[in-house]
């Protein structure tokens, strides 16, 4: 992995008085190391990176990285990690206080105080998060891959599906096909929700049968070389009714509006604002309960975050999604989703299916 992602960490340790960074999160250690196994821990100082992980993925490590130092570990973290960092001088640890369990943690303390060592354990949030939510262009080509993939997907879904089909039938049809060509598995578990089941954002696909004339909404991504899509259509097999067109109609302005607008710079609240503004205005602002939007990478969900009180600003070659939705209980609902990037001062719309309500 380039070496330029440690150099760009390094320094953040100085900022915050840190002697070394131990990294938790997958997601994170994959970004720094290349390393894709489900268990090991980066520690990271000023001149040195090392990779400790157990048995089952020294080899793999060795395979997956080039620049740090594989360490075998055998045991907890905490019959390892206070001495290592001892030995090693470090007093000011810092730990990514958002995945390491309190258990740890206290097992941790525990251990230091024990064996008499001059080690803080310093939390942390965002560090690593922070340099992924701005993409390479190594990066960006995976995520567009996903993105490709997922728009060939929902072609095949839309080309394949009709009523009487069950919402569990769609789901697996969409899982099988993304698997069949070529995706890591799915990102999250993959939505189809029909008729008053389409009011939840994150309903989960039941034994429902598809009918004429109610909404279908359909959320999905693809996963390649680790990286996602994420992707939103709400759909009406036959004829839709005046409040399910007037309903749609709205969220595609909303989306529209914010694509439009959304510019490097503006703060991440701001964009929310843009699409939130458009549905309120037109009397749903109550029935727009999540955020406008998240980031996309190496995670389904990360920096930025796209909300009414989000501190983060938007910058070039950060990808995200632009979602805005209006659910009814009891009608029905409507969320129209694409992974997006700021290049050059605008919005790249990289999930490119139309947006077409109706299917006849």
């Amino acid at each position: 992995m380039p070496i330029s992602r440690l150099q760009k960490l390094q320094p953040l340790l100085a900022e915050k008085g840190l002697d070394a960074l131990l990294v938790s999160l997958p997601e994170n250690y994959r970004y720094l190391s290349g390393f894709t196994g489900s268990s090991g821990w980066l520690l990271i100082s000023y001149s040195q990176a090392i990779l400790a992980t157990d048995s089952r993925y020294s080899e793999q490590a060795r395979q997956e990285t080039h620049d740090f130092e594989i360490v075998q570990i055998k045991q907890a973290l905490a019959s390892w990690l206070p001495g290592m960092a001892s030995s090693l001088g470090w007093h000011k640890l810092g730990f990514e206080a958002d995945h390491v369990c309190y258990s740890d943690y206290h097992k941790l303390c525990e251990t230091i105080k024990a064996i008499k060592v001059n080690l803080e354990l310093i939390p942390t949030t965002g560090l690593v998060e922070h340099l992924r939510s701005i993409k390479e262009p190594a990066e960006l080509g995976l995520i567009i891959k996903a993105a490709e993939l997922t728009d060939a997907a929902f072609a095949h879904i839309k080309s394949t599906t009709r009523a009487g089909v069950t919402e569990k039938e769609t789901a697996w049809e969409i899982e099988k096909f993304f698997r069949l060509n070529g995706s890591e598995g799915v990102p999250f578990e993959i939505i189809v929700a029909s008729g008053p089941d389409s009011a939840l954002p994150h309903a989960r696909p039941t034994e429902r049968a598809i009918k004429p004339g109610e909404p279908v909404l359909i959320d999905m991504g693809a996963r390649i070389g680790g990286y996602c899509s994420d992707f939103s259509r709400a759909l009406c097999l036959g004829k839709a009714d005046k409040t399910l067109q007037e309903i749609y109609n709205i969220v595609l302005e909303a989306q529209l509006t914010a694509i439009d607008r959304i510019e490097p710079g503006m703060a991440a609240c701001e964009a929310d604002k843009l699409a939130r503004d458009v549905i309120e205005r037109a009397g749903y602002g109550s029935n727009f309960g999540h955020s406008l939007g998240h980031g996309v990478g190496l995670a389904i969900h990360e920096l930025p975050t796209l909300s009414p009180t989000s501190p983060d600003l938007l910058e070039d070659d950060m990808v995200f999604t632009i979602e805005p939705g209006i659910y009814v209980a009891g009608y029905g609902g409507v969320r129209i989703e694409d992974t997006v990037t700021l290049e050059k001062g605008k919005i790249k719309v990289l999930t490119k299916s139309a947006k077409v309500l109706q299917q006849d």
